[in-house]
């Protein structure tokens, strides 16, 4: 392992969500100290050489639970349908947690409203945050929310999460199961589309069925992107991309992000964190493959899944690093893989 940290830019956590929902209880812990819990703080990222990552801001069916029960993936109810007035005030709070870390941490965290703001963080040791909604349950039938939250700094929209809302349908988390699991984008599903594409917004299709992915593939003058799915030929999941998927993704000259979690990772769909990083080098090898050098990224999950052991938390990092290297990437392809795909496609995307 060479001395030097690789930069990551990563595509998804949930790191505000595990803040938000344990604020005021005995969970609460600080993001500016080292911590045992979860996968994200700051002095973690900076052992890993985390430096930036869309921050993803999702509401729960159950947003209003504080009983501190651990999300059960067989509870129907933790997939209904939500209202939008209590997703958009959840994801207020969340804005309010970026703010708050930004704030509090006199200039080590920044919330970048364009990838040149990113980056111009990054190459100061700065930790960038690109805000992020996963499932648009916030954003009202006529898109006003979308214009409150854009100036707020929202720039990346996944349209749903595994649920069905007034925009999409998304899949479940099923096991072996292709992605064509329901309908796809409603005509209010569109405008959102439209409009995103107009403003600047990226497009995340990683939650989104297969109707819907070409729904948008149809409709969308932007790459296609999946901030956090990985090779359903390697992992039949419904939550993973199929083959004919990645072959449009390589032809928008989009983008897909490596997901960490298990269940995503291996060959029957196990919960089992005593997975090896080989499989995380397997298929990004496969979504090299695909996609091209610069269509494959990382987009970990991470305080939002199950990552192999060894890997645990962001200070990890450097262990997958490794593990390319020792597979044969050369420095280039890491670095593109580790940041500089993310940063190039949201550029692309027109941020």
């Amino acid at each position: 392992m060479t001395d030097t940290l690789i930069p990551v830019f990563d595509g998804h956590n949930d790191t505000l969500l595990r803040h938000v929902m344990n604020e005021g209880t005995t969970k609460q812990v600080s993001f500016f100290e080292e911590n045992k819990t979860g996968h994200i703080d700051l002095p973690r990222a900076r052992k890993g050489g985390f430096t930036g990552g869309l921050f993803a801001m999702f509401t729960p069916s159950k947003y209003d639970d504080t009983s501190g029960v651990p999300f059960d993936p067989e509870d129907p109810a933790n997939f209904a349908e939500i209202d939008q007035l209590g997703a958009l005030n959840f994801t207020n709070k969340m804005f309010a947690m970026a703010r708050k870390f930004e704030k509090e941490s006199q200039g080590d965290v920044i919330i970048a409203r364009s990838v040149a703001e990113a980056r111009s963080a990054m190459a100061e040791g700065k930790l960038a945050m690109i805000m992020h909604i996963e499932g648009a349950e916030a954003i009202d039938a006529d898109l006003k929310a979308l214009e409150v939250l854009y100036a707020s700094g929202l720039r990346s929209i996944g349209p749903v999460w595994s649920r069905k809302n007034i925009f999409a349908d998304g899949v479940p988390m099923a096991f072996p199961s292709s992605p064509d699991t329901g309908s796809g984008l409603t005509d209010r599903g569109r405008e959102l589309i439209k409009n995103s594409n107009d403003m600047g917004v990226m497009i995340d299709l990683s939650h989104i069925t297969e109707k819907g992915f070409w729904d948008v593939a149809e409709l969308s003058t932007k790459p296609l992107v999946a901030s956090h799915s990985n090779a359903h030929a390697l992992s039949p999941s419904a939550r993973n991309l199929t083959d004919k998927q990645l072959d449009a993704m390589r032809e928008s000259k989009g983008l897909a992000g490596l997901n960490y979690h298990v269940a995503f990772l291996r060959e029957d769909g196990a919960h089992d964190v005593d997975t090896s990083l080989d499989v995380l080098v397997r298929h990004t090898a496969y979504l090299v493959e695909k996609l091209g050098e610069d269509g494959v990224a990382l987009g970990s999950d991470y305080d939002g899944c199950l990552v192999p052991s060894e890997l645990k938390d962001v200070a990890g990092l450097p262990k997958l690093i490794q593990c390319f290297r020792s597979a044969g990437f050369g420095e280039k392809l890491i670095r593109k893989i580790a940041s500089e795909n993310w940063l190039n496609v949201l550029e692309r995307t027109g941020l």
